[in-house]
């Protein structure tokens, strides 16, 4: 269960074509072939450099189908999916999610977990991903009891052999639309990666912002 944030290389593309389109609850499934190989491709890029398989993908995204309110906001080339953002309630989400929280006694109902953006590397650099977090944040105000909002990204060191040069962290534009980072608040997921035998535990932080 991967999470990226938004994207900041641009290359040329006709963006006239390009439409937003946000689903919930059980609509979402008719994306989730589309969205899984999406993700497959997207999440094999640094800082995640994630070997996926569809079988798995498929599954993890029909967890969103099964939340009442769950939010996809699709980004769509014509009638071609190439983004989308997700997000649910932090008490439907995996429970490795919600672990940190509940062990430091924060109130999992008030939570709205953001989850994965994606975003083919064509459309980048669009403002897209200013526009995933202001649907998701308005989506997440509109769920009853919500008081935060929150996701979890990776961590990775400054000298990883498989970073790209000029890869740039994308703490300032989460700081921009409020988020904190929270040291205090880590989980870690197992995915095999780009050069792995097997799979390994990788720890993800987690920022947090208020909505009331």
């Amino acid at each position: 269960m991967l999470v990226a944030g938004p994207f900041l290389y641009l290359e040329a593309v006709d963006d006239s074509a390009i439409s937003v389109r946000t689903v919930s609850g059980a609509e979402v499934a008719e994306y989730v072939p589309s969205l899984a190989a999406l993700r497959i491709e997207v999440f094999r890029e640094y800082p995640y450099l994630y070997e996926g398989n569809l079988e798995y993908e498929s599954e993890y995204l029909l967890s969103y189908a099964k939340s009442a309110n769950s939010v996809f906001v699709l980004v769509l080339d014509g009638d071609k999916v190439v983004g989308v953002s997700t997000g649910m309630p932090m008490v439907d989400a995996d429970s490795d999610f919600r672990a940190p929280f509940a062990e430091r006694g924060h109130a999992i109902e008030k939570v709205y977990y953001f989850g994965e953006s994606v975003l083919r590397k064509t459309y980048r650099g669009l403002g897209i991903g200013a526009r995933f977090m202001r649907e998701r944040e308005a989506f997440a105000r509109g769920v009853e009891g919500m008081e935060y909002c929150a996701f979890c990204a990776v961590r990775r060191p400054e000298d990883h052999v498989l970073r790209p040069a000029g890869y740039r962290d994308l703490g300032g534009f989460w700081r921009r639309f409020g988020f904190v980072e929270r040291p205090d608040l880590e989980t870690s997921f197992s995915w095999k990666e780009i050069g792995e035998e097997k799979e390994s535990r990788k720890v993800m932080r987690f920022w947090l912002k208020g909505i009331l």
